[in-house]
């Protein structure tokens, strides 16, 4: 399928569809007439396979208790081998109703409050939120940020693990918002640093299916020929990668039986839980017949990046655009234009960010993005644009800054 195929097959209004990237804005942002470049979901149609699955379940009109067939799992299991070369046993699977609820039942079944768990920023806010909100420390090793790519500070991530005896480290991979694909050599090191002071890792990886360049995502615990996949849990869905977030599924791998018998018990006695079944119906339909929709929509993607990148190198060579490894959500650094240092703060989207740059990106280019601030507080002069929609969307995007950059 070719990108003028796939447009116009797949591009669709999402306006007036209580869609929260489009009718929300004027709740988070004070204005419902900004561009949405801000979350991680798009404006395309999931594709056929998944709209007829579900459409047959509907014309079935009964959705009652139901559970996972064996189907499910083989839909599952068989993507992860052929696209990561790591076949996942049935026993191993456990669901969840998305990757963020998945986070605080890891928390609240592993570590106790005022354990310490380690994250890397900039990295997605709810790791921040989820770590203070069940009361336990949160412990930061910002990544290395350097030729415009982020790297993991070793040095300092076991410095930090040994002083706060850190219990837990929650890890994304490919990372959001640094747009990196870790190299299996890098996760190896890192993990056998986790492995020498017993903490446990979080893996979510929602976005392994989105890759480009000649990038290879590696699971968690697949890394060393499996060295490290007792001490490992996986979390992924099919939700980024088939724009499905609102049937709020994902997939949660623990190979190590120990640790699934613990959170199986916390599970049952703190959130018992049945099937959501158009999740889980959607999930296998995606993975048994979604290949050839999501090879069209990343070549969208790469295009739309190198858009992006292309003409702010040209038009504004100050401005650095990260290397987008992985991901569609690449980080701007606007810092060399805009003053963000002891910059008065303004609450956008419930979180603080520089004034100065609200009044750029929004006020001037009429944007609603996820600023820096929200990942890191290194990263105040920096946005992330969502690029999983239209090439128009993307241009009017890039476009504003532009010329609102050159006017100031």
């Amino acid at each position: 399928m070719n990108k003028k195929e796939f447009l116009e097959k797949y591009s669709v209004n999402r306006q007036n569809t209580n869609c929260l990237k489009w009718d929300f804005l004027k709740v988070r942002y004070k204005d419902d007439n900004l561009v949405p470049m801000w979350v991680a979901d798009m404006d395309f149609k999931s594709p056929e396979c998944i709209r007829e699955a579900l459409k047959e379940r509907v014309e079935h009109g009964v959705f009652g208790y139901s559970f996972k067939p064996e189907k499910y799992y083989e839909a599952y299991s068989n993507w992860m081998e052929k696209n990561f070369d790591y076949p996942v046993k049935r026993e191993w699977v456990r669901t969840s109703v998305g990757v963020v609820p998945a986070l605080y039942w890891f928390i609240n079944c592993f570590t106790k409050e005022n354990d310490s768990i380690l994250i890397m920023p900039p990295v997605y806010y709810p790791f921040h939120n989820c770590i203070t909100d069940t009361k336990r420390k949160k412990v930061t090793v910002d990544l290395i940020h350097r030729d415009n790519q982020y790297y993991i500070d070793y040095e300092k991530a076991e410095e930090a693990i040994k002083k706060e005896n850190v219990k837990m480290m929650i890890f994304c991979s490919p990372h959001n918002p640094a747009s990196r694909v870790w190299k299996e050599e890098e996760l190896d090191k890192l993990f056998g640093i986790c492995k020498k002071y017993g903490v446990l890792i979080i893996s979510d990886e929602i976005h392994q299916d989105f890759t480009f360049n000649g990038n290879k995502h590696t699971p968690a615990p697949r890394v060393g020929k499996g060295k490290y996949k007792d001490n490992i849990i996986l979390v992924n869905a099919a939700s980024k990668s088939f724009n499905l977030a609102g049937l709020v599924h994902s997939n949660i791998v623990i190979e190590n039986k120990e640790l699934r018998e613990k959170f199986d018990q916390y599970q049952n006695n703190n959130v018992p839980m049945e099937v959501n079944i158009m999740g889980c119906i959607a999930t296998r339909a995606a993975y048994e017949g979604g290949a050839e929709w999501l090879n069209a929509l990343r070549d969208i993607i790469w295009e739309n990046y190198i858009y992006l990148k292309e003409t702010l190198n040209r038009e504004l060579p100050q401005v650095e655009v990260a290397d987008m490894q992985g991901t569609y959500l690449p980080m701007i650094d606007l810092s060399s234009f805009i003053d963000v240092k002891d910059d008065e703060k303004v609450i956008v989207n419930n979180m603080p960010v520089s004034k100065k740059l609200k009044e750029f990106v929004q006020d001037k280019c009429r944007l609603a993005v996820d600023y820096g601030a929200w990942f890191g507080e290194e990263y105040q002069g920096y946005i992330r644009l969502n690029l999983a929609t239209t090439p128009e969307m993307v241009k009017e995007s890039v476009d504003n800054i532009v010329k609102n950059a050159k006017s100031l």
